[in-house]
């Protein structure tokens, strides 16, 4: 064989490799199991294709303790995870609330907390919804760990794609659920979609005196009902603020609340119009760079 045969045939296998490599991706292989003992976190990832699982390398730890004012939700949300590890009766769970109070870091706290004994957190986007029975299925190459789909900021509009598929997914399907997955979404919206003011007109009562919502209403609340769990966040007061203020400022080594500190910290809420822990997180980061500064 020629020097010029050589080198087409060596040009040829490597663009058969390619060829191959993408057709994978376009039918997105399934995973391999040992992929989740390399990793903790996980993307869903569809921008061709399929989709597929990408690692998150490097994912975004955080320490549950951190979490001031909703204790509450907090210690129902992590029951329900040690409960899912144990393989004992669990519920999908929906975080719903005020914005940055802490609905997101719960989630990242958990695993931080359990990565150790098997978790794993798959996060998806809401518009990859679509694609959510595939994700259960490559999930089962994982049966020796527990997986939680998370989907942030979870709402849909008219129209949007994936809310049957979620739907289904939670309750509703002939399949019979994965025992070693949780779904957990979060939102700002309690009941996920919004509502207008003519499917509140929709809702009547009958002649025994029986509410009966409208149809459009009652195909939203159906979804939500789905989860088995859902719990609160909510902003908090000015005592509870500057708590977590005082919190974040001793983990920076500032161990005093000042007078003039704590009229800046209240000025900076009242300047974002909100009382929260990422409002105190990101009063405190700002603090302690000016004075990195000498400013």
């Amino acid at each position: 064989m020629s020097d010029d045969d050589q080198a087409l045939r060596r040009r040829l296998e490597r663009l058969a490799a390619l060829a191959e490599r993408a057709l994978l991706d376009w039918l997105g292989a399934e995973p391999s199991p040992e992929i989740f003992d390399e990793h903790r976190a996980f993307r869903w990832e569809a921008e061709r294709g399929a989709g597929r699982l990408v690692p998150i390398e490097r994912p975004a730890a955080f320490d549950l303790a951190d979490l001031i004012g909703v204790d509450a939700a907090v210690e129902r949300f992590d029951r329900n995870v040690r409960q899912f590890l144990a393989g004992l009766p669990f519920n999908d769970v929906l975080l719903f609330g005020e914005r940055g109070t802490g609905k997101s870091s719960s989630v990242r706290g958990v695993l931080a907390r359990y990565g150790d004994r098997g978790l794993r957190v798959v996060e998806v986007d809401r518009r990859d919804l679509v694609h959510l029975p595939r994700i259960l299925r490559a999930l089962r190459a994982g049966d020796e760990h527990h997986f939680i789909v998370f989907c942030d900021d979870l709402s849909f509009g008219p129209g949007e794609s994936g809310y049957r598929e979620l739907k289904a997914a939670l309750e509703g399907s002939l399949e019979a659920p994965a025992s070693n997955v949780c779904i957990v979404a979060t939102s700002n919206r309690r009941h996920l979609v919004p509502e207008s003011m003519a499917e509140n007109r929709e809702a009547r009562v009958d002649a025994e005196g029986e509410l009966h919502l409208g149809e459009a209403l009652e195909e939203k609340l159906a979804l939500v009902d789905r989860f088995g769990l859902r719990l609160g966040f909510y902003n908090f007061d000015q005592t509870t603020y500057l708590e977590i203020v005082s919190h974040y400022l001793a983990q920076a080594g500032i161990d005093e609340l000042d007078e003039a500190t704590r009229r800046d910290a209240l000025r900076w809420a009242l300047e974002r119009g909100s009382r929260s822990g990422r409002t105190a997180r990101q009063f405190v980061d700002d603090v302690v760079g000016r004075r990195g500064l000498g400013a």
